[in-house]
């Protein structure tokens, strides 16, 4: 079993990202989001220059990503999304591990504002158990059933 000690956690803003740092991003989320789910949509949609990267290594490979946004860039709050966790790392608390580290982020650097995702519904109760609140019905985004859900800090 993989400890927590075993996973290192790296914020990196775009500018700072190497070319084998992004490749490996862009890999392990078509690979997880196009691939493994069948669903062919443009991962690469100019976003990803507004976020905060978070990855997440075990030895030097690529487990684990996700991106944050400050808030107005997605939402009116903050955001979180493209949480991914590669296929033979699951089960090890990888995807738990870096939303939390996502929201203690966006809660220390924006307190004042929600965090918002657009999860996958067939995911909700994974966010809930994490603290996030669905907001209203249940949407298709990129042919895949989502809903919007969120995260009010605490002060």
């Amino acid at each position: 079993m993989t400890s927590s000690k075993e996973i290192k956690l790296i914020w990196k803003e775009y500018k700072d990202l190497s070319s084998d740092e992004l490749y490996a991003i862009l890999h392990l989320r078509q690979k997880v989001f196009v691939l493994e789910q069948d669903c062919p949509y443009i991962d690469a949609d100019y976003s990803d220059q507004d976020a905060f990267h978070l990855l997440a290594y075990k030895d030097n490979d690529l487990i684990g990503y996700l991106r944050a946004f400050k808030p107005g860039i997605k939402y009116e709050g903050s955001s979180l999304g493209r949480i991914v966790t590669e296929i033979n790392s699951r089960g090890l608390g990888v995807g738990k591990m870096i939303t939390i580290e996502g929201v203690n982020f966006l809660r220390k650097e924006y307190s004042n504002y929600e965090i918002v995702i657009s999860a996958q519904h067939r995911l909700q109760h994974f966010y809930i158990d994490l603290g996030f609140t669905p907001r209203g019905e249940v949407y298709l985004e990129d042919n895949i059933d989502h809903i919007q859900m969120y995260f009010i800090p605490t002060q």
